[in-house]
């Protein structure tokens, strides 16, 4: 660290303490070479989680993005908001799980992680969102996916 009064890059550390959200740290240093003593934080840099879409390009991923898709699909239907965020928590980590040191998840796999739990808790909120999600070529694509969910068969 570079002292900022006489520029020498000899110090020592003489206290650190965790701030109070335990994500940045304070060091009281001292310079080496003149005696001043200063201020330093640190903070760990994460890199953020991207999402590979479908044509290729990259962008970082948004819970809102998500939680907003969600509450589409759960729109009218007797389920709670609280549900809602905490069920686009769940996907988002299972998301960054699923990414592991990469970071980097496509859209298919992220719409897969929506669509199973939308099953577990609305059949019609699975049918509203794979219906958008997995773009529907015809109506005999459509009546088999909610024929597979209703557990009909043909």
């Amino acid at each position: 660290m570079r002292c900022p009064y006489c520029g020498s890059l000899d110090d020592r550390v003489i206290e650190s303490r965790a701030m109070a959200n335990g994500e940045n740290i304070r060091r009281r240093r001292e310079c080496l070479s003149c005696g001043y003593r200063f201020t330093s934080y640190e903070r760990i840099e994460e890199k953020p989680l991207m999402v590979i879409k479908r044509d290729g390009r990259r962008q970082p991923f948004d819970s809102k993005k998500l939680e907003k898709g969600i509450e589409r699909a759960l729109e009218k239907r007797p389920v709670s908001t609280t549900t809602v965020e905490n069920l686009a928590a769940e996907i988002e980590d299972q998301a960054v799980m699923q990414a592991k040191s990469s970071r980097e998840i496509s859209t298919s796999d992220l719409g897969e992680l929506v669509l199973q739990r939308l099953n577990d808790i609305d059949k019609v909120a699975y049918i509203r969102f794979a219906s958008v999600y997995k773009h529907f070529e015809n109506l005999e694509e459509f009546i088999n996916e909610v024929n597979k969910v209703g557990g009909i068969k043909k």
